[in-house]
């Protein structure tokens, strides 16, 4: 038999945030080998290097596998486990690096410890200042492995997928008849009377469940309010779904997925989102084509007061020829000044009115002005040779 004490370590007595599915499974193998001799230290090697493999859109897929633990030391060869500390050193990797636009945590997990699940909830979630982070469950996304999908900006799922699993256990194992088959009594000598709570030697005191049972509770409201920040639910709505598993659609209906994909699409849609985003801003004006037809940008701050500027030189022009109701109808045409003049003119010189407007403050009088100069005499003179013609 392998001895394995230290993985019962991480399972019993200790709350975990794993679909119970897959603890089952766990169980089943730990059970017939769950013996206590002492093993080695574990043996740790270099850090697994943090590869931020961006195709070539930009796009880092980082894949989020097999049971969940704080730290592997080791293990995860033997038991497939991810540690969350290996996760976090390939996030800063594609943070940090300029050829990663979006980041994609492709996510197939049943979930696994409590230890470092919301510290690395929160550093994705912080993630999404910096750089865009989707989620695909492809295919699952349970307990501990949510808590991460949830802290994306988005979150995916295939049609056969499922997430959820809001919840958190501990189990105690009671081995003291198979202690008594195997003729072993073990006797607790401690200081303090808490010391020896959860011992497998015997039954879980009252005191231990309850103290087992509070730490529960804890974790369960912090990943209650964690989920419900994150995807912007009620923390009323995330405990009524009372760890229940969801798949394809019922998944959305409920909030804690986003649409339908599989993680082919959700890169695809990444892309297509980060490309519209980076397409400088263009004006639709003649002014931006140049002769080969190619595109120019425009400082649109003076556009914004060339148009202004126009405006007031439109509404000044017809104040004076005493149209000031037409200010509006050229300003919405778009005309320059130009052509508001050149049609100014013209209303006046069709007008059988004459409207004079004088300075107070003029210093030379009327009289004394040159007649020939000015436009609404000349348009009287015109107007008249045109009635002697055609008498």
């Amino acid at each position: 038999m392998i001895p394995i004490p230290h993985l019962a370590a991480r399972v019993f007595n200790t709350p975990l945030l794993i679909q119970r599915a897959k603890l089952d499974v766990i169980l089943s193998v730990l059970a017939p080998k769950f013996e206590l001799q002492t093993l080695p230290p574990p043996q740790m090697g270099p850090p697994t290097p943090a590869p931020t493999l961006a195709n070539e859109q930009g796009i880092y897929v980082l894949p989020i596998h097999g049971t969940l633990v704080q730290r592997t030391t080791g293990l995860d060869a033997l038991s497939g486990l991810t540690s969350y500390l290996s996760i976090a050193r390939r996030l800063d990797a594609a943070l940090a690096d300029d050829a990663v636009r979006g980041i994609v945590l492709e996510i197939d997990s049943p979930g696994g410890e409590a230890a470092g699940v919301f510290d690395l909830a929160d550093k994705i979630h912080a993630a999404r200042s910096v750089k865009p982070v989707w989620a695909v469950a492809n295919d699952a996304a349970f307990s501990a492995a949510y808590a991460l999908a949830s802290a994306a900006d988005k979150v995916y799922l295939t049609r056969t997928a499922g997430v959820g699993s809001i919840g958190v256990i501990a189990l105690h194992v009671d081995q003291s008849q198979k202690d008594a088959k195997a003729g072993l009594v073990y006797t607790p000598i401690h200081a303090g009377a808490r010391k020896n709570d959860g011992s497998p030697h015997g039954a879980l005191t009252e005191v231990a469940h309850g103290a087992i049972q509070t730490e529960v509770d804890r974790l369960y409201e912090l990943f209650v309010l964690t989920v419900a920040d994150q995807r912007g639910l009620s923390a009323e709505s995330v405990r009524k779904t009372e760890a229940a598993l969801y798949f394809g659609q019922d998944a959305i209906n409920v909030g804690l997925a986003d649409r339908l994909g599989t993680l082919g699409d959700a890169v695809q849609q990444l892309t297509t989102e980060l490309d519209a985003a980076a397409r400088p801003l263009f004006l639709e004006s003649p002014l931006m084509s140049t002769p080969d037809s190619t595109v120019q940008t425009v400082d649109t701050d003076a556009v914004r007061a060339q148009a202004h500027s126009d405006a007031l030189a439109i509404a000044e022009l017809c104040e004076l020829a005493g149209q000031p109701a037409l200010t509006a109808a050229y300003l919405s045409e778009g005309v320059t000044p130009a052509v508001a003049r050149q049609r100014l003119l013209g209303l006046r010189a069709q007008s059988t009115e004459i409207t004079s407007h004088l300075s107070p403050t003029a210093s030379v009088p009327p009289s004394a002005r040159a007649l020939d100069d000015n436009p609404l005499i000349q348009a009287v003179k015109a107007r008249a040779a045109a009635q002697r013609r055609d008498r």
